[in-house]
């Protein structure tokens, strides 16, 4: 078991750029004709794969940046570490993205609202880090995927009356709770371990 875990550590992210082709082409036969909403929806998860892809295969390197430049740490792989960076991603990108999409097409289309929230304002941060530091992995598909195709979705869903101000704010701070750990684990938890 271990053996196994150690080998999804190191290599979880190679199925990104897979999944993602999957789940586009997946979403463009089923579902785009049929609900261009619920469609969109399924572009975060999709945009997300990819943008995974930049941090972490190509060019890859996250973990090595953020350690060293955003945490101040001397080791490229501490106190990020890969395992950490699975237990990050995989319940949030592999597991919420695709739950949130799944419920929007069963409960209703505003369920999975929150992930466009999500992947604009954590392709903010990217931007952020970037006049900081320049550069990081993850940048490029921030500016290019993450924030057009997330606005975009936005104003869809507001522009033809989809969503309503209390689901808008509810996704938006749903959103912001979940970066907000993020940036509590990597700042209040990992940064004192660099030191």
């Amino acid at each position: 078991m271990t053996q196994a875990m150690n080998w999804l550590y190191r290599n979880w992210y190679c199925s990104t750029i897979f999944l993602a082709i999957f789940v586009l082409i997946f979403s463009m036969a089923y579902i785009l004709d049929e609900d261009m909403a619920l469609f969109l929806i399924w572009m975060q998860t999709v945009v997300y794969f990819v943008h995974q892809f930049e941090e972490y295969v190509l060019p890859g390197g996250f973990v090595e940046f953020f350690n060293r430049e955003m945490l101040g740490s001397t080791s490229a792989d501490f106190p990020l570490d890969l395992k950490a960076s699975f237990w990050i991603n995989i319940p949030i990108i592999f597991v919420a993205f695709p739950i949130s999409a799944l419920l929007s097409g069963i409960v209703g289309l505003t369920v999975g609202l929150w992930t466009a929230y999500f992947s604009l304002i954590n392709a903010l941060s990217h931007v952020g880090m970037s006049l900081k530091v320049g550069y990081n992995p993850g940048l490029i598909v921030s500016i290019v995927l993450n924030i057009p195709v997330s606005l975009f979705t936005i104003y869809y869903f507001v522009s033809n009356d989809i969503s309503s101000i209390t689901s808008n704010l509810t996704s938006f701070l749903i959103a912001l709770l979940v970066q907000i750990t993020l940036m509590i684990f990597g700042f209040r938890v990992l940064k004192p371990r660099a030191r």
